[in-house]
């Protein structure tokens, strides 16, 4: 009998050990990252507007997807007759990147050493946010690694330029992806009610290549009319701004917007996008958890990437 009081192996239950993401192995070495995904918290939040707090997004995303720490064995799903996410998918937690209070332009420089790291490892890299402006160090890690197409799931349009001298704010990550010359178009879908965007941001990003639908849009043309507007053949970049959906549903964000997607919408269109492209980046942002007491946001954001990760690596077998 062992000192844990039975034969051997362990139960290791969600609330048991250290919280890395589904309970997966810990890099602290970058440089020597050997996975098909690495996760990396961005715990980074001076680009809010409105209300902070998505500072401690990667803390409770990781918390809430020891629910999700599965076995060898797989998740199976009896609807899709499919088991996602067995042994022979690798994936390990980078931790966080360090974050440097006030200062954003080093703090963003320590995100993009992340992912740089994990693409050069051959690895995907899963960044949990921390507000949409870490999505600004994320796509300029791709930088060199071929062109990429943006697909974002959001309230708002964050393509904001410059406002008050600000340009790597929570408002302008979009802007910042349509700036670079290896970004060849942005899909914008959930765009929706009063945003921080003024009409002539719309008109910029449609100039600049966007392709914006509002949750209704998505909703009244239905999914295949919606996978069907990005670009054949693309390789995607996908960036999730939890106020995307329903705040009934996701309460815990800094920025909740009525009006939202509900949590099958979204699931649906990440398996279409996952059986038609392939997906290079993932950054799912703006968790703010002490606005959920529940916690239901955090374990929504966390599901999610589980089962996204599931379709994309089922995709590829």
């Amino acid at each position: 009998m062992s000192s844990h009081g039975y034969e051997s192996g362990r139960l290791n239950l969600p609330f048991v050990g250290i919280a890395t993401f589904a309970k997966k192995p810990y890099v602290a070495d970058w440089g020597t990252i050997d996975a098909d995904v690495a996760i990396l918290g961005a715990p980074y939040d001076f680009g809010t507007q409105y209300r902070p707090g998505a500072r401690f997004g990667p803390r409770a995303i990781r918390e809430a997807s020891t629910l999700f720490s599965f076995g060898h064995a797989g998740a199976y799903d009896h609807e899709d007759d499919a088991t996602y996410l067995g042994e022979d998918v690798r994936i390990v937690d980078m931790g966080d990147a360090d974050i440097i209070h006030t200062d954003t332009l080093n703090s963003h420089a320590n995100i993009r050493t992340g992912v740089t790291a994990a693409l050069a490892a051959g690895a995907l890299p899963v960044v949990l946010g921390g507000d949409h402006s870490v999505n600004i160090p994320c796509i300029e890690a791709f930088e060199g690694h071929g062109e990429i197409h943006v697909v974002q799931i959001d309230a708002h349009l964050d393509f904001v330029d410059e406002r008050h001298g600000v340009t790597r704010g929570h408002g302008n990550p979009m802007r910042r992806a349509a700036d670079k010359d290896y970004v060849t178009g942005l899909t914008q879908l959930g765009i929706r009610n009063v945003s921080s965007t003024a009409k002539d941001g719309y008109d910029a990003a449609r100039a600049m290549g966007s392709d914006i639908l509002s949750v209704r849009q998505v909703r009244a043309l239905g999914n295949d009319a919606v996978l069907a507007r990005v670009p054949q053949g693309a390789r995607i970049y996908l960036t999730i701004d939890i106020d995307a959906f329903c705040p009934s549903i996701a309460p815990g964000t800094g920025t909740p917007s009525h009006g939202g997607f509900l949590y099958y919408e979204v699931l649906e269109l990440l398996q279409g996008l996952s059986q038609a492209h392939e997906i290079v980046g993932i950054d799912l942002v703006e968790v703010a958890p002490d606005y959920d007491p529940t916690g239901s946001t955090a374990i929504l954001a966390a599901q999610l990437l589980m089962n996204l990760l599931g379709f994309i690596f089922h995709a590829r077998a």
